[in-house]
């Protein structure tokens, strides 16, 4: 019997500590599905298609995984995939507050569905999706706390609301007049 997983989440963006609860819960489970909501009380970074993307380029190394997105009640979602496991990551104290009222009401709506817990990596227990995207929009690096490809995506994103001087290095002999946003039409153009 095939044993089917659901790591629910919305993955905006998707982070290290996300990284590593999917590749402990690879080798735990014979099949993975990163299942992307697409909640609409949310106002995303990121599209549900750009999100899917970015986990699925982080997790290529993995083959026993399947990216999707679903809408509605996770054990919904979990029930329609034929998925007996939810997984869910933990960082701190107040998570598991959280997650385990979840899990208690995911019960009271599905008996057949059970969730099961994986404390994060040490190294990845501070990291949060709203962590690196205040980190980024302050224009700090995180590049340590996301892959590479998500922290491209990042920078690029907030490049479009942040001044060029919030997010590039002060250089000898650059002019500090220059607080042009990056996209915007600069005022001696006519369009």
């Amino acid at each position: 019997m095939c044993v089917l997983a659901i790591y629910p989440g919305s993955f905006d963006p998707i982070t290290l500590g996300h990284l590593d609860v999917i590749e402990r819960g690879c080798r735990l489970f014979d099949q993975v599905v990163v299942a992307v909501l697409r909640n609409p009380n949310k106002k995303p970074l990121f599209t549900v298609a750009e999100r899917l993307e970015q986990i699925r380029i982080s997790t290529l190394h993995l083959s026993n995984i399947e990216v999707d997105s679903f809408d509605g009640l996770t054990v919904n979602y979990a029930r329609m995939r034929q998925a007996k496991i939810l997984l869910r990551g933990l960082r701190v104290l107040s998570d598991f507050e959280l997650e385990l009222q979840m899990a208690h009401t995911n019960k009271t709506l599905s008996d057949q569905v059970e969730t099961v817990f994986l404390a994060t990596s040490t190294e990845y227990g501070f990291i949060s999706s709203s962590l690196v995207k205040e980190i980024a929009r302050f224009g700090g690096t995180v590049d340590h706390l996301v892959p590479s490809h998500v922290a491209l995506d990042i920078y690029r994103c907030y490049a479009k609301i942040q001044p060029v001087s919030a997010l590039i290095a002060d250089s000898p002999g650059q002019d500090p007049t220059v607080t042009d946003r990056i996209g915007e039409t600069p005022p001696d153009h006519e369009t």
